[in-house]
């Protein structure tokens, strides 16, 4: 709302904004005060009670509702309600496998393989890889899941002509680091990281069990071993809900 505040020594041609807080942000705090208080899986109250109580629409209830699931702060099951989600799964930037990561949170890792096919190489992957151009490359696409939980969808790829015969070492859904170690003698020196936002396309949010156009966290990988020669390209898809990244920092 634009206020004029006329006054001695005050230009009154000059204009004050006054921001007006919307009615579903004072809403959206109150719950997430709520939820601060509430353990995993407790129900909330119906769109109707919350309306009546803070005498909004319902339109507004369902519109604080929808971001705080966004957020990941509520889980919305059809059919049963809306529940106060679990915690986000906390996972350290570092240069360590899904598996790894998951064990060491006391959660129960497991994949399933949706792809594994060899394909050649086009331009760009190939100058990953460090192959020529045409080159085969092994293409692995798993879904990522934590105490049977969906989490990610991951496609890695690999330069086929130094990894022969990995794709018999994998159906089992271990760790792919661990195969490169023990079965290749490969050790992971460095990778390069960069983390970007997107949404969910039809297909990534029935594998997740996520609504489409839910907020993803997009991942790509580029690992080296010791000896600076390329191991692998990643691109990973994480539910934005569920999943959040942590780093330290160090000063340069």
């Amino acid at each position: 709302m634009l206020k004029a505040t006329p006054g001695a020594g005050v230009d009154t041609s000059v204009k004050v904004r006054v921001q007006r807080e919307p009615k579903y942000w004072g809403l959206k705090r109150h719950l997430l005060d709520l939820l601060r208080a509430m353990p995993p899986g407790s129900p909330i109250p119906t769109e109707r009670s919350l309306a009546a109580e803070f005498d909004v629409s319902r339109t507004t209830v369902r519109q604080a509702l929808a971001e705080l699931t966004v957020e990941g702060r509520l889980l919305r099951v059809q059919g049963k309600g809306t529940f106060a989600a679990e915690p986000k799964v906390a996972q350290r930037l570092q240069l360590s496998s899904y598996t790894e990561d998951m064990r060491a949170q006391g959660r129960q890792p497991s994949s399933r393989l949706l792809d594994s096919t060899e394909q050649p190489a086009e331009a760009e992957l190939a100058r990953l890889l460090a192959v020529r151009p045409g080159a085969k490359v092994l293409r692995l696409q798993r879904l990522r899941l934590a105490d049977g939980e969906p989490m990610a969808i991951e496609t890695t790829h690999l330069p086929l002509g130094r990894f022969r015969g990995l794709r018999r070492y994998i159906g089992a859904g271990g760790s792919l680091y661990q195969v490169l170690r023990e079965r290749f003698g490969v050790e992971l020196g460095h990778a390069e990281e960069t983390i970007e936002t997107a949404l969910a396309s039809p297909q990534e949010a029935e594998l997740l069990g996520a609504d489409v156009g839910l907020p993803m966290l997009l991942l790509s990988r580029h690992s080296f071993d010791v000896q600076g020669r390329p191991v692998e390209w990643v691109r990973s898809v994480y539910r934005g809900d569920r999943y959040k990244f942590v780093a330290s920092l160090n000063r340069p």
